[in-house]
């Protein structure tokens, strides 16, 4: 794919004893991120990430991350970088939504976030809106400040995943939401942050040719360890070997959590410790129920969530995890070892990758039908599991070239939109 060649080589290029040129002084630039945040913390924490690389990239710039996420002021952000919080919404067991925290119906939340998205990009005047996985935005709240942003000449990209769905849930999807008109009416350019030999998560539908060379493979986004706080406390057991059980935002990780302690209760001699993190949305009762079970086991610890988890992933010796997106590139950032247990509802995104890593000798993978609710777990299976897992190749022994490239793919495609220049000309040795 050309879009796809045109970026890789100036990657490669600054990779290999090259740095961008800095932006020149006075010049300003405005960056708006949208991101829906229903539920969970992938949306939020790849925004995140974005955000950060380009602040760093333009040392005048101002970026601002609308989000619906009831936790983001958990989160640090770099100097340039500040979030507006839209009134949250919640997707219920029978796939509905709801609003999550105020005693208003749907429709006048939806009407609400839509006034604060258009108040919001009026008042930043962006040069780049960056639009996260939703072409319209959670129920169609997008399109008026898409409307008025493509009036006005700001830049407008698609970010997407690696991994949408599975082809028989995404097209009807999409077709419904009129996902890929938008795309023609509204969108310069798509980004997606993944490999095409891992998955084209556009391939199924039918656009047309000046669409799809509008598409560009970034790579993974590649992470950084944060500035760690001296206030911050280990448990005693990461002092020693462990292995790292992650379930993300933890809303639907308990199964995973319970398969996992129920090997450690079958098997005490596993070999190697095991830290959960049960993400913020997990249930008071089952936390609590998964922290008796736990103070019977000597090698066994958790904490509730870590904001920067990227330091206990890299003092860890392996990863348990779901392998939602941000997992998946951390594992790769920090070249660890992992098992992938993924889910398979509501959508196959996670199968989907887990799946087709393990094909190319990325991580472990053991049969995600496994997490749904009712099914027998078998302990021992899982315990010679993470036995195995121990002895595997480290993921970046088996690596795709252009991996991890995705933060240094927007850097070099953000500078020249925004700058009007060839980075292949502002590129000086270094």
């Amino acid at each position: 794919m050309q879009s796809r060649m045109f970026i890789m080589c100036r990657c490669m290029g600054a990779k290999a004893g090259y740095k961008m040129a800095p932006i020149e002084q006075g010049h300003r630039q405005r960056i708006l991120i949208y991101s829906h945040d229903t539920f969970g913390l992938g949306h939020l924490r790849r925004c995140r990430a974005i955000a950060h690389k380009l602040v760093e990239t333009f040392e005048n710039a101002s970026v601002v991350i609308i989000s619906g996420s009831p936790i983001i002021g958990r989160f640090d952000f770099a100097d340039g970088v500040d979030y507006v919080r839209v009134p949250g919404v919640v997707k219920q067991p029978d796939g509905t939504y709801a609003t999550s925290n105020m005693s208003l119906d749907l429709e006048e939340t939806v009407q609400m976030r839509r006034a604060i998205i258009m108040a919001t990009a009026r008042s930043l005047k962006p040069d780049l809106l960056i639009v996260d996985k939703e072409p319209t935005g959670f129920r169609d709240e997008l399109l008026p400040t898409l409307h008025h942003l493509r009036a006005t000449g700001t830049k407008i990209v698609l970010g997407l995943r690696d991994v949408l769905d599975e082809t028989s849930v995404i097209v009807p999807e999409w077709e419904r939401k009129g996902a890929i008109e938008a795309l023609r009416q509204f969108y310069d350019h798509v980004w997606v942050y993944g490999l095409p030999e891992i998955h084209e998560p556009l391939a199924p539908f039918d656009l047309p040719e000046t669409l799809r060379n509008e598409i560009i493979y970034t790579g993974y986004l590649r992470r950084e360890l944060p500035a760690e706080s001296r206030s911050t406390r280990y448990p005693r057991l990461t002092r020693k070997p462990f292995a790292l059980v992650t379930t993300g935002g933890g809303g639907d990780g308990e199964q995973l959590i319970d398969w996992v302690l129920s090997a450690y209760e079958h098997d005490p001699d596993i070999g190697i410790g095991a830290l959960f993190v049960f993400g913020p949305f997990i249930p008071d009762a089952r936390r609590g129920s998964f922290l008796e079970r736990m103070s019977r086991l000597p090698n066994v610890d958790a904490i509730t969530f870590d904001s920067k988890i990227e330091h206990l992933i890299t003092r860890s010796e392996c990863v348990i995890a779901m392998g939602g997106y941000n997992t998946f590139c951390e594992i790769l950032s920090f070249n660890k070892r992992a098992l992938i247990v993924p889910r398979r509802s509501p959508r196959m995104e996670q199968a989907i990758r887990a799946e087709r890593a393990a094909e190319l000798g990325l991580v472990s993978v053991l049969d995600g039908t496994k997490l749904e609710t009712g099914v027998n777990r078998d302990p021992h299976e899982m315990a010679q599991a993470i036995r195995q897992l121990q002895n595997r190749p480290k993921p970046l022994e088996s690596a795709l070239p252009s991996l991890l490239d995705g933060l240094e793919t927007i850097e070099i495609t953000a500078r020249a939109w925004l700058t009007g220049k060839d980075p292949a000309i502002t590129a000086i040795a270094g």
